[in-house]
């Protein structure tokens, strides 16, 4: 996009500026990299000694940086928030003219929008319908009853396999699988038997699902994200899950199957959660933890020892196995 002068910034996002109005933004950059016609932001203080050394025409910042500051000062409430929302008008996006690509492969029995971009190798299954505005990317698959709702984006090579529902707005990062079938499995004389996934996956308006994420079927309901879902990369969502609206996971992170999690929690790179569990709202689990029980109050959990020297870890193992046992003594000793 073209550049922005510095008061149109703080007319548009509703920001107060201190400095030349007139001066001119062409992009963003951190406070270390950004030069003299680009804006950067100072949301964490553990990065405020780079203030003064900046370079950038302007920073976006919380009012008690001004008198450090050698630059103009937007000034705002919530920094990280309002760069977000800066930076969005500088990210390049390629024109999308509706239409189907000459390749795609569409079933009759398909509903496409006519405002839809359907790219290049897609196959859209009998019974999938895409709506308006939504973009479906180079060697993507919509397929059987699979529903992409308004301004939908499945970036490229996401499939969608059956029963799957995308609400509005949704964007879906390349290799992701939804609606795959979920590990169902019944013992029965020494042999494993499939048990049929015959549910599908809802996924609410706004969400958006990483790189080669995978969210599977339900095995009789639906595997529900509700609305405003965030989902790092890789990540593994079993059948029969429920997560709740406004949550967001890191990288890695598994949850297993009819787990439920509440409203605006925060799960870190590669935690777990076993199955049939219930988390409430408002609930952060660091990274690397393993939830075994259902949480039932707000806060901030974790599990797992931290990093140490492996001849300490491997002194420190050796006790853990002691630990039952010194219990035992400690509790005969007691009168």
């Amino acid at each position: 996009m073209s550049a922005r002068t510095l008061a149109e910034l703080a007319g548009t996002f509703a920001l107060v500026l201190y400095g030349d109005g007139d001066r001119r933004i062409d992009g963003v950059g951190t406070l270390e990299a950004a030069g003299d016609s680009q804006l950067a932001f100072l949301a964490n203080p553990k990065y405020r000694g780079q203030l003064a050394q900046t370079h950038a025409a302007a920073v976006v910042a919380s009012a008690d940086v001004l008198a450090d500051a050698p630059c103009a000062v937007l000034v705002s409430r919530n920094p990280y928030a309002d760069f977000a929302r800066i930076a969005a008008l500088f990210e390049p996006r390629p024109a999308r003219t509706p239409g189907i690509h000459a390749s795609a492969v569409v079933d009759p029995q398909a509903q496409v929008a006519a405002s839809a971009h359907i790219g290049p190798c897609v196959v859209i299954a009998a019974g999938a319908t895409v709506g308006d505005g939504a973009v479906v990317g180079a060697h993507s698959y919509v397929g059987e009853d699979c529903h992409v709702g308004a301004a939908c984006h499945l970036v490229a090579r996401v499939t969608l396999v059956t029963r799957v529902r995308l609400g509005a707005r949704v964007l879906v990062h390349p290799g992701a699988v939804l609606g795959a079938d979920g590990f169902g499995l019944a013992m029965d004389r020494g042999r494993w038997l499939k048990v049929p996934q015959l549910g599908g996956v809802v996924v609410g308006d706004d969400c958006e699902i990483g790189a080669n994420t995978t969210i599977d079927r339900g095995a009789l309901g639906d595997t529900v994200l509700e609305e405003d879902v965030r989902l790092d990369n890789q990540i593994q969502i079993a059948h029969n899950v429920r997560i709740g609206a406004h949550t967001a996971m890191a990288g890695c992170a598994a949850v297993a199957g009819s787990a439920r999690i509440g409203r605006y929690c925060l799960i870190g790179g590669a935690a777990g959660v076993l199955g049939h569990l219930e988390i409430c709202d408002k609930v952060t689990i660091t990274a690397m933890s393993l939830v075994t029980h259902s949480i039932r109050e707000p806060g901030e959990y974790s599990s797992g020892t931290p990093l140490m020297d492996n001849r300490a870890w491997r002194r420190s193992a050796v006790r853990f196995k002691q630990l039952d046992e010194l219990s035992r003594k400690l509790l005969q000793r007691d009168p």
